[in-house]
């Protein structure tokens, strides 16, 4: 049985929010595309990863990872709920969130500390919708929809949502595949 995702954090086109919608076909161009975006990430970014299960949460996250330049491999951190990747250069830390089975909002997820965190982090939270949002004004909200039911299709259609001013130039920073 797939879990069910809520929708993105803002309506498409409301003020405020730029909307960049991308088709994905495999788990490389779901790393690849985690990578790009990681070049237009910076120290404070929360970005939320929506999804079902198995749609690419943490593949993308994986080239977040690479192109962030942090060590460590990047798992999903279901069953710890956070994993902090530092980097290996000058570059910000990766903090990986599952929130999955976090049912209350931002206090239950007080105890991570992801305002302490977010300031010099770039913090990625899979599952977050209605739990994380008011940590950031701006954030990126990643909504990746895949066919569901007895499917090996790897196509994707990853919905960016970036909300705020820190990214009304989504469209122009994102660097091309």
């Amino acid at each position: 049985m797939e879990a069910a995702h809520n929708a993105p954090a803002a309506p498409v086109g409301a003020p405020g929010t730029v909307t960049l919608d991308l088709a994905v076909e495999s788990p490389e161009q779901m790393r690849d595309l985690g990578r790009r975006i990681a070049a237009v990430l910076a120290p404070g970014d929360l970005v939320m990863l929506t999804g079902e299960l198995g749609a690419g949460k943490t593949t993308l996250t994986r080239g977040l990872g690479e192109g962030l330049g942090v060590r460590g491999a990047v798992t999903s951190p279901t069953f710890v709920i956070a994993r902090v990747h530092p980097p290996l250069g000058g570059g910000p830390a990766l903090v990986h969130v599952d929130a999955y089975r976090l049912g209350g909002g931002l206090d239950e997820m007080e105890d991570l500390d992801l305002d302490v965190s977010l300031p010099e982090s770039v913090v990625v939270v899979e599952w977050g919708d209605g739990k994380v949002e008011e940590l950031s004004e701006d954030r990126l909200h990643v909504v990746i929809d895949r066919a569901v039911g007895d499917t090996d299709d790897e196509r994707r259609t990853v919905r960016l949502v970036g909300i705020g001013a820190r990214w009304a130039e989504l469209r122009t920073e994102l660097p091309a595949a």
